[in-house]
């Protein structure tokens, strides 16, 4: 494994080992000396084919995430919503998938989504801390301040997500 930095303080990718053989594959997820923080609380989301989640954050209680796909394929996108940070507003995106290795890690602080790219994409994460739904919050995934190119117009959103806050609304109540 190795860990590859972004130009992002704190936000980087960790490369994994892939071993294959007749009898199929194995791949190492996580190592602490990659990620110096305690994860506290695992999930598993399965999307379909341009189903995008996000972008989500919890305001309070905030969390890191470490995230590896187990099947399919996804683009993980990640913002930065820190309020002092150099690159506020500015978003990193990469595909992850089951055969290419890369995990990412996701500091507290950023906003996150990903975008099912194939038929089934079963993704895992570790989080530094549980979810909070009192302190959730969306960020419109097309909102035209981020300029986050998707590959996709007409995605599979939730509800809540179809009501997310602008980014200048994010703005306005996090001061």
């Amino acid at each position: 494994m190795k860990k590859i930095k972004t130009k992002f303080k704190d936000l980087f990718i960790v490369q994994a080992k892939i071993i294959k053989d007749n009898r199929g594959w194995l791949k190492e997820e996580f190592k602490k000396k990659f990620v110096k923080r305690s994860l506290i609380f695992t999930v598993v989301s399965n999307s379909k084919k341009n189903v995008l989640r996000g972008l989500h954050m919890q305001t309070r209680n905030s969390q890191d995430k470490f995230l590896s796909v187990v099947k399919g394929r996804i683009l993980d996108v990640a913002v930065d919503l820190r309020k002092n940070s150099k690159t506020f507003g500015k978003h990193f995106k990469v595909i992850l998938s089951e055969k290419n290795g890369k995990h990412l890690f996701v500091p507290r602080g950023f906003a996150h989504g990903i975008l099912g790219l194939d038929k089934e994409n079963i993704l895992h994460y570790a989080c530094s801390n549980y979810r909070d739904p009192r302190s959730e919050v969306s960020i419109k995934w097309n909102d035209s301040d981020l300029k986050i190119n998707w590959g996709t117009k007409k995605p599979i959103i939730s509800k809540k997500d179809k009501f997310a806050l602008s980014l200048k609304d994010f703005k306005k109540i996090s001061k």
